[in-house]
């Protein structure tokens, strides 16, 4: 039998249930689903200090569990030091079995291990996305810490095809993401 990741199995039978229930969905196909995580490194030392890239890129590989690629910039801004096409951070794109795993990894793991951490902002787009950002990478289990050269944060991006911010909060928070003061339907 294949692998289907507990977070992809409470979605369908648990997930889908609750949010047909509290919104009420005709059809299970309205029901908002998580289409990708992105995980993306800004690195402005990266300017100075070419080996940056390439330490954050093997860091984010490792922590996400599929290669990480550069960013380049689109432009040149002078006062930065900056060249058009000079990499300036990293990103990675999860998508099915992947995004799942990260996604448990996240809540079960890495979120808890943040010092004084009392749950996450409730800021969404206005379209039904949400964007973590993450200080420190080394809150991540693969991270070791006595090989770290400098500590990067992360913004870690939730796509849904949530309609409204609401929908899109209800499905983050039935996923089990930590949000401050989560409201129960």
């Amino acid at each position: 039998m294949a692998y289907v990741p507990t977070l992809k199995t409470k979605y369908k039978e648990q997930i889908v249930p609750a949010l047909v229930k509290e919104f009420g969905y005709k059809s299970i196909m309205q029901v908002p689903k998580l289409t990708k995580i992105v995980v993306n490194q800004g690195m402005g030392q990266a300017i100075a200090d070419k080996k940056l890239i390439e330490v954050a890129q093997e860091e984010l590989s490792t922590i996400t569990g599929q290669k990480a690629i550069q960013t380049k910039s689109r432009k040149d801004i002078s006062n930065f030091k900056l060249r058009k096409g000079m990499p300036i951070g990293v990103t990675v794109t999860l998508r099915a079995e992947r995004m799942y795993e990260f996604l448990e990894r996240l809540i079960a793991v890495a979120l808890p291990r943040i010092r004084d951490f009392k749950g996450i902002e409730e800021k969404f787009d206005g379209k039904g996305n949400y964007t973590l950002g993450v200080k420190e990478q080394i809150i991540f289990p693969e991270i070791d810490i006595d090989k770290i050269t400098k500590i990067f944060g992360m913004e870690i991006t939730f796509v849904t095809t949530a309609q409204t911010d609401e929908e899109g909060y209800a499905l983050l928070r039935e996923f089990g993401l930590p949000f401050k003061n989560a409201k129960k339907a």
